[in-house]
């Protein structure tokens, strides 16, 4: 297949995908599109945004807006602990949320133009006529802000396509587009930043104010609104029944994460990446201060550097599928600690107009390790919440952020090194003093050369150091594609029981989860093959192009039968699950909370909480039971709290079925105010007044039923944090009564699979007649240019 017709050919695969997805796919090629193009977008507000966002080494903040790291690090500590709250609101938004937008598109809007207007403000101050104590304030609350808006906007964005897709595989290929085309925006902002700077300073630097008002604001408005691509075309598919009701505690939602072994890996992994991005700088102060290039070959050097992040992109999704992330991370993040440590013998003995190009290959391959780091991080991410929806049964992505503010206390204390390590290397007052400059920006030391590979040698040890401790939490990571695939599969399973519990069952999901489970049947209990690739590379020894086929073929083969019996194990552990001990116990208790009924919550106790937390915890199924057991001692305990407070007269159940009106009405609503405005703008539009006057009338509306769903949403969580003993028993004995129904679900398999086959018929047959339709389309294109030509001649 030549270049033109792979080109055609994959044209076509996008128009015949635009509104529907591949076959065994969640994505559009409409939705991957508008991921990647307002994603970019994203990454210009974000390019711009996050160099305003306090930390040590920031070069705006230090050495631009002229405050020395010590100082910097007292109001670095004070926005952090301000942040503190915000995480956690920030935590329970994103998991209780029920707008009908999703978990997180809404928020692309919501919290992606508070940002933007903060941002150009923040750019904007006159920060050259202020004394230190006004700048450092006026930095510090505009942090505060930030640390709300635009890491909500810079997490929704890090996290949205954890919701787009189930499927690992696909968030991984998807991600590295979306990354790909990212990158366009860093890559754009440091080519403009040099090139910029010498047409307003006529210098080489970096560290006038004037250079980021006249870049910064066009790059955060027009992210912004290219943005809001993501908000309009994509839609968020989370592996959950159709009648799944979200009832969040916090502390519960907290509890759960802090139970999340592999957010913990995660978490170690950053707790000292300020350390390993303390290099950062290197390469903009040589330029900066040491003028080591002109602002052409500055551009160069950016360009080079930040093209590194390009190729891990591309090749992520392959490494993936060969290696697996856990290996990928590993190799990674040991490369990372070679080219860092590389550097030292070239700050120290290089002359500075060869130390930025020399320094460029170490960075350039720093980028590219630490780039297929950041690619995996989200997808790793992913992972961990489908990890925690598998354990909980509750989507809670919202509160790894929250709990994030554990990490947040351990980094306040591990980022204290770096302006210590400043200062004891040379950078600050009295050696600028006694350098000769006014001590009033410290970061003037650096154009003394010998302070210069002083200080640049501190940071290079620093960063090897942090890269080594951001390796050593991988070798604990055992959270592999397989298993994320098999707890996926259990997700899928418990929605289908759900979903035929409330007579909302699809036969789709039916046939896919029957299925699924038949095929487990199957392959538990069989013994691994031992995998080996002895008759591959024999084949190759003996360039038998057959035989190599065919040990390829069977050495997959292998590979996929393994992964067939990982899968069942825990497929049959959730089908079997009510035989388990810990449910048995799990199931008298929940009977007894039900026959007692809602108003019995008040005086029934199923378990004392020192006895659940005495009881054995040696082995992973001990600690189960002891965490379930201690789990519904609280939850006993809190709703008898809440019941006194809010229910003195009893409790009744609460209506849900409120939230459909209201939403429904709310989205007839929106359709009105659409219509409206197209009219309004429209040149037909006979009475604007009219028409504006009504726009006002629906608005009031809209606002009202805001307002009731407010309402409603508050009534509901206290109902169900009141109520959550009884509706857990109640959830537990009808899942125990769903799964005993399996033989009446299989018996409508053959039903529900012809149907499915005759809708993907359907849609294959829609498919071809659409491409025969355009491929003749084209064709009468062709013929009518050549009879043209024809007619000329």
């Amino acid at each position: 297949m030549n270049i033109k017709t792979k080109i055609i050919s994959a044209a076509d695969q996008v128009r015949l995908y635009w509104k529907k997805p591949p076959l065994g796919r969640y994505m559009t090629f409409k939705e991957i599109f508008s991921l990647s193009l307002g994603s970019m977008g994203i990454q210009f507000l974000v390019f711009c945004t996050q160099n305003m966002i306090l930390s040590i080494g920031n070069t705006l903040i230090g050495n631009t807006i002229g405050i020395p790291p010590k100082p910097l690090y007292a109001i670095y500590i004070i926005s952090v602990v301000a942040s503190f709250p915000l995480m956690a609101l920030r935590a329970q938004l994103i998991d209780n949320a029920r707008s009908k937008k999703g978990k997180y598109r809404p928020f692309i809007l919501y919290m992606g133009l508070p940002t933007a207007v903060l941002s150009v403000a923040f750019i904007l101050m006159p920060y050259d006529r202020m004394s230190m104590m006004w700048k450092c304030i006026t930095v510090l609350l505009y942090n505060i802000a930030l640390q709300f808006f635009y890491m909500f906007y810079y997490d929704v964005d890090q996290n949205i396509i954890n919701v787009l897709s189930p499927n690992t595989i696909e968030r991984s290929d998807i991600f590295s587009i979306k990354s790909v085309v990212n990158s366009f925006a860093p890559t754009l902002g440091n080519l403009l930043l040099p090139i910029i700077a010498r047409a307003i300073t006529g210098e080489n630097t970096l560290v006038d104010i004037k250079i980021y008002r006249v870049l910064y604001p066009p790059m955060i408005i027009g992210g912004f609104l290219l943005g809001m691509l993501v908000y309009f075309n994509t839609e968020e598919k989370i592996v959950q029944a159709k009648t799944h009701t979200i009832r969040i505690k916090f502390t519960d939602a907290f509890r759960a994460v802090i139970r999340n072994k592999y957010f913990w890996v995660i978490s170690f992994a950053g707790w000292f990446s300020f350390l390993e991005a303390a290099i950062a700088s290197l390469l903009s102060w040589l330029y900066s201060y040491q003028e080591a290039c002109s602002s052409a070959q500055y551009s160069i050097v950016t360009a080079i550097s930040g093209n590194a992040s390009f190729w891990p992109m591309l090749f992520a999704p392959f490494l993936i599928r060969v290696l697996g992330k856990r290996k990928i991370l590993i190799s990674a993040n040991f490369l990372n600690i070679v080219f860092i440590l590389m550097m030292l013998p070239i700050v120290l003995y290089s002359p500075f107009n060869k130390m930025i190009w020399l320094l460029l290959i170490c960075v350039f391959g720093n980028y590219l390790a630490a780039t297929i780091s950041t690619i995996l991080t989200p997808s790793i991410n992913g992972d961990i919440r489908d990890y925690q929806q598998y354990i909980t049964g509750e989507r809670i992505d919202g509160m790894f952020a929250a709990v994030g503010v554990i990490n947040s206390i351990v980094m306040l204390v591990t980022n204290s090194i770096l302006p210590e390590l400043y200062d004891r290397a040379g950078l600050n007052e009295s050696v600028a003093r006694s350098l000769g400059y006014d001590g009033s920006n410290v970061y003037d030391v650096l154009y003394n050369g010998d302070y210069f590979r002083q200080i640049c040698a501190v940071l290079v040890v620093a960063s090897a150091v942090g890269a080594l401790f951001n390796l050593l939490p991988y070798f604990l990571y055992d959270l592999s594609e397989v298993k994320q695939k098999a707890m996926v599969t259990v997700l899928k399973i418990r929605a289908l029981f759900e979903d035929y519990g409330n007579d909302a069952l699809s036969d789709e999901a039916l046939v896919e989860a029957i299925d699924v489970i038949e095929e487990a049947t199957e392959f538990y209990g069989k013994e691994p093959i031992a995998l080996s690739k002895d008759k591959i590379r024999q084949a190759r020894r003996s360039r038998d192009k057959e035989a190599l086929k065919r040990a390829k073929d069977e050495y997959r083969s292998a590979r996929e039968t393994n992964e067939k019996i990982e899968v069942s194990k825990y497929v049959i552990k959730e089908i079997n699950k009510f035989e388990r001990p810990e449910y048995i116990a799990e199931l008298e208790a929940a009977q007894k909370i039900v026959a007692a009924g809602l108003n019995g919550l008040s005086s029934i106790s199923t378990v004392d909480l020192k006895q659940a937390k005495a009881m054995p915890k040696k082995t992973q199924d001990e600690k189960e039971i002891r965490n379930r057991f201690i789990d519904r001692a609280r939850a006993e305990r809190y709703s008898k709290k809440m019941l006194r407070k809010h229910y003195p007269d009893g409790i009744t159940e609460f209506d849900a079925s409120v939230f459909e009106k209201l939403f429904a009405a709310e989205d007839e609503t929106e359709a009105e105010l659409k219509k409206l405005y197209n009219i309004l703008s429209s040149k037909d539009c006979a009475d604007k007044k009219e028409v504006k006057n009504t726009i006002e009338a629906l608005k009031v509306k809209k606002a009202k039923i805001k307002k009731e769903i407010k309402k409603a949403t508050n009534q509901n969580s206290i109902y169900t944090r009141a109520a959550k003993p009884y509706l857990d028993a109640q959830k537990l004995l009808i899942q125990k009564e769903n799964y005993e129904h399996y033989e009446d679900i299989k018996a409508k398999y053959e039903e529900s699979k012809q149907r499915a086959q005759q809708l993907a018929e359907q849609r294959l047959k829609e498919e071809a007649e659409q491409k025969a339709d355009r491929e003749a389309y084209t064709a009468k294109l062709k013929a009518e240019k050549k009879a043209s030509k024809r007619k000329k001649k």
